[in-house]
């Protein structure tokens, strides 16, 4: 069970934070995914079954298409069918209650990327993995992405593909595109030895291609706060975020916001703590996980943030840092350095000393 945070916790100390694992098995719960491993990728089904196992055993249902029917049939000892299976929707169903894992022998050469596509439709599956050694896309500088929505991937893939790192893969790209342009909610693509990693942490190893835009931001809820609470661990133990009492951390979990992708994966947090003083704000736990960085989500949490302060007919927003890294970020989203006595004095009230004199402070006007 996830642990509770609580304003009992000892100054200074967080309580151990919650299993990724466990937060991504429960958002799979009761779902049914489907996993495609292309013709030359048959080691992949030993080196995914440990991950198919953690799906099963938590609730999940899997759904395997692979042209390979011998290979189907050694790892799922016969739930096999054929993809032109007649009734293939009513088929699917039945033996899915019986076994949460099936095999579905897809046409192989260029009619298995369609096949696949047409079956994720017609299934109305919410998501799609694809198996490939390659792994997931990067974007011309060589850099991988993450996230992309599917108005995001138009734009790569304008240009006879000008915007990708090589354009040997640009036509699997564009079947990926098409996938989401049929009504596939989401489509993953990565490695065999990445399923893991892209399906049951934060970090991920591959690109989740999603038909809608994936970001958003809004208040946290009270079925947030395991993640936010595990964020915020995350940022004071890389140092960026400084370590706060359970009472405190209430507040922040009070007064918090993130940014969600398919409105449910929490990306990074913030909060904005009343300033004190001269209608001012602060903006608090600011945090976002390293495989979203360069994906636009602080800035989205500064502006939240910043919409919010002027909706509380505050006037100016401030930060403190002791990252270098994190106030050329404050700059570059409009704050401008501040001396420390320019900050209400509440926020001094028991501060630390040694990182008093570290800090850099920063602050942005709110205009109307």
């Amino acid at each position: 069970m996830a642990p509770n945070p609580s304003a009992s916790a000892p100054s200074g100390v967080l309580p151990a934070p919650f299993s990724e694992r466990e937060f991504y098995l429960r958002e799979f719960y009761g779902r049914t995914l489907a996993v495609a491993v292309p013709a030359g990728e048959g080691e992949a089904f030993a080196r995914i079954r440990p991950v198919l196992d953690d799906l099963e055993l938590g609730g999940s249902r899997v759904l395997l298409l692979s042209p390979d029917a011998s290979a189907l049939e050694e790892h799922l000892a016969g739930s096999v069918i054929p993809a032109q299976q007649p009734r293939l929707e009513g088929e699917v169903w039945r033996r899915l209650r019986e076994r949460p894992r099936l095999g579905i022998v897809v046409p192989d050469g260029d009619r298995f990327v369609s096949a696949c596509r047409d079956l994720g439709v017609g299934l109305g599956i919410f998501k799609l993995v694809w198996i490939d050694r390659r792994g997931g896309l990067r974007g011309a500088t060589g850099s991988r992405h993450s996230f992309l929505h599917l108005g995001e991937l138009h734009s790569l893939l304008d240009g006879e593909g000008s915007g990708l790192a090589n354009t040997d893969r640009l036509e699997f790209w564009r079947e990926v595109e098409a996938m989401l342009e049929a009504c596939l909610p989401a489509v993953n693509v990565c490695s065999a030895e990445g399923l893991a990693e892209e399906l049951l942490t934060y970090a991920g190893s591959g690109t989740l291609f999603t038909r809608n835009r994936y970001m958003s931001v809004r208040r946290l809820g009270i079925d947030d706060f395991d993640a936010a609470h595990d964020l915020i661990h995350r940022g004071v133990a890389e140092g960026y975020l400084v370590a706060r009492s359970g009472e405190e951390v209430d507040a922040i979990l009070a007064s918090g916001f993130g940014a969600f992708v398919e409105d449910r994966h929490l990306a990074g947090i913030g909060a904005l703590l009343p300033g004190g003083e001269e209608r001012s704000g602060e903006v608090a736990s600011l945090y976002t996980l390293t495989r979203f960085l360069g994906e636009g989500v602080g800035g989205s949490l500064v502006g939240f943030a910043c919409s919010r302060a002027r909706t509380l007919g505050l006037t100016h927003v401030y930060a403190c840092t002791t990252s270098e890294r994190v106030g050329a970020f404050f700059e570059r989203n409009g704050f401008r350095v501040v001396a420390r006595e320019e900050i209400p004095e509440v926020k001094w009230r028991n501060y630390d000393p040694e990182r008093r004199a570290r800090v850099r402070c920063y602050r942005r006007e709110l205009g109307a």
